[in-house]
């Protein structure tokens, strides 16, 4: 049954499948758990080659746009220097890719730890709370800027219809390597497909996808 809803004046449409939606929550919360318990050396690791790189904070903590437009706090491992945020007009004109997205292939704000996890996707792991939280799923569209929302059309709002993800279409067809448009007809493309086969190809194939860093910078 497809629904309309309304969030801060924006209409949302999407079809409902509420054994699907069930399925996929609990997946989540499971696998989630038990990565975060096996993998705690490898979170302890990670933090702690980020603190003797260059003595900064651990963690990036940013504001993101979830499910019919609501804002959740998103957590990734910090890859970039303490005040890239305030490098961030002066490389406007340096972006790589086209619209709503900021994609730079050689960004001087990248730390040297930042490079390599970056590289090999371990930034994204502490995403792994906010799936144990409900704000993300393992499979969605990315959870877009604040930012890049306020320039999206109407029919680019639409890929907020569904609960966004650490991984998807775009991430296993090419990442960065895609412009925003592309980006916006995959998730599309992920929204009318959208399934428990679907999440686990989509699963299956971002392992090779990491492994390769396609398009990660």
């Amino acid at each position: 049954m497809r629904k309309e809803v309304v969030h801060n004046g924006v209409k949302y449409y999407v079809e409902e499948k509420k054994f699907y939606n069930f399925i996929k929550r609990v997946f989540d919360l499971t696998v989630a758990l038990v990565f975060v318990t096996l993998f705690f050396g490898l979170f302890l690791g990670i933090a702690i080659a980020i603190k003797i790189d260059d003595g900064g904070p651990v963690f990036y903590i940013q504001n993101r746009v979830g499910l019919f437009g609501k804002e959740f706090r998103f957590y990734k491992f910090r890859s970039m220097r303490t005040d890239a945020d305030e490098m961030f007009e002066s490389l406007q004109d340096q972006n790589d890719t086209s619209g709503e997205m900021f994609k730079m292939r050689n960004d001087p704000r990248v730390t040297r730890v930042g490079r390599f996890i970056r590289k090999t996707s371990l930034d994204e792991l502490p995403q792994f709370f906010n799936i144990i939280k409900g704000d993300i799923s393992f499979v969605g569209p990315r959870s877009p800027l604040p930012r890049e929302v306020e320039n999206y059309t109407d029919y680019s709002m639409q890929r907020l219809s569904v609960i966004g993800g650490l991984s998807c279409y775009w991430q296993i067809s090419g990442r960065s390597e895609i412009d925003f448009s592309g980006m916006v007809e995959l998730d599309y493309k992920y929204i009318r497909e959208r399934g428990i086969l679907t999440d686990l190809k989509i699963l299956f194939l971002t392992i090779p996808a990491v492994i390769r860093g396609d398009g990660a910078y």
